[in-house]
C-alpha cells in the first residue's frame, strides 16, 4: 500500500481531511468520514462502500496493518497525532480516520431484489445517536435492510457511523421516495409491516406468538415524542405495543427496536 508520512497540515494531499466537521462540503465531494480504528477496519474488511484514503497515526497504522494490507491501492497518510486536530478541526480519538465514497441511493425495490426480507423502517428519526444505534441494533438482530422515510437523519453522517460501530457501512439502506405509498411494495413481496406504537391494538407478546421464526418482517418505528404519523400507521398490517410500567411515558427508540426485533426473530 502507498503509505506516505506527512507532517505538514497544509499538504494538499490531505485536503479531503481538512475541516471535516463541515458535512456540507464533504457532501459536495460525495464523500463521508469514517472515524475510529474499529469502524475503519469494518470499512476495509466488510463493507461494500468504496474507501478513498486513510489518515492515521503510526500506532494506528500498526493496529490496522492486516486490514490495510487488504487494500494495496489505498492511499494511507501517516501523521503525528498532534497534527490531527489542527488539520481536521476536532479532537480525533485513537488517531484514525478514513474518507469513503458515498454510495448511490437505493430504493425499496433495489433491496428487495437483492433478497432482503427483514427490514427496519424509520420515519422522522433525526438524531444521529438514534440513527447509529438503530443500525447497530438492526445488524445485531439480522435486519437485512433499513428503509428511511421522511425526516430521517443521514446514516453516513460521521457520528451516526461511529455510534453504529460500522453497521451503517454494512447494513444496506433504502430511501422511501413516496411516503408511505412506496411501502406497499413490501406487502407485494410477502413482507408484513409491524408498526411499533403505544396505541397498538396487539401486544408484542401476542405478535411474537403468531410470527413464525425467520419469516419476512418489516418493523416500523417513528421519532421519539410524536411517534409514527397517522398515514404510516394506516400503511401497517399490524400495530404493536410494548407493555411498560405505566409510570414511564416511553422507551428510547433504539431500546424499543431492540426489544421488538429480539421478540420477532
Amino acid at each position: 500500500m502507498p503509505t506516505v508520512f506527512v507532517d505538514d497540515p497544509a499538504d494538499p494531499r490531505l485536503a479531503d481531511f481538512r475541516n471535516i466537521a463541515d458535512a456540507d462540503a464533504l457532501g459536495q465531494r460525495r464523500l463521508f468520514i469514517v472515524e475510529g480504528r474499529l469502524v475503519v477496519e469494518r470499512l476495509l474488511r466488510e463493507s461494500p462502500v468504496e474507501p478513498c484514503a486513510v489518515l492515521v497515526t503510526e500506532a494506528g497504522a500498526r493496529a490496522l496493518g492486516p486490514a490495510l494490507a487488504r487494500r494495496p491501492d489505498l492511499d494511507v497518510y501517516v501523521v503525528p497525532l498532534a497534527l490531527m486536530e489542527p488539520l481536521t478541526g476536532f479532537n480525533i480519538h485513537r488517531g484514525c480516520l478514513a474518507t469513503a465514497r458515498r454510495p448511490a441511493s437505493h430504493s425499496i425495490d433495489d433491496v428487495l431484489a437483492s433478497g432482503a426480507r427483514r427490514f427496519l423502517v424509520l420515519e422522522g428519526v433525526t438524531n444521529p445517536d438514534n440513527i447509529g444505534g438503530l443500525f447497530r441494533t438492526a445488524r445485531a438482530f439480522g435486519v437485512q435492510a433499513v428503509v428511511l422515510g421522511p425526516g430521517c437523519g443521514d446514516p453516513l453522517y460521521r457520528k451516526a457511523v461511529r455510534v453504529s460501530c460500522g453497521a451503517a457501512l454494512v447494513v444496506p439502506f433504502a430511501v422511501a421516495s413516496r411516503w408511505p405509498d412506496s411501502l406497499a411494495v413490501l406487502g407485494q413481496h410477502g413482507v408484513p409491516i409491524f408498526a411499533l406504537t403505544p396505541r397498538g391494538d396487539c401486544s408484542l407478546e401476542d405478535a411474537a406468538a403468531t410470527h413464525r421464526h425467520g419469516s419476512p418482517l418489516a418493523l416500523m418505528l417513528g421519532a421519539e415524542g410524536p411517534g409514527l404519523s397517522a398515514s404510516a400507521l394506516e400503511a401497517a398490517d399490524q400495530r404493536v405495543r410494548i407493555a411498560i410500567d405505566p409510570r414511564a411515558d416511553s422507551l428510547n427508540v433504539v431500546v424499543a427496536a431492540g426489544i421488538a426485533l429480539h421478540a420477532l426473530r
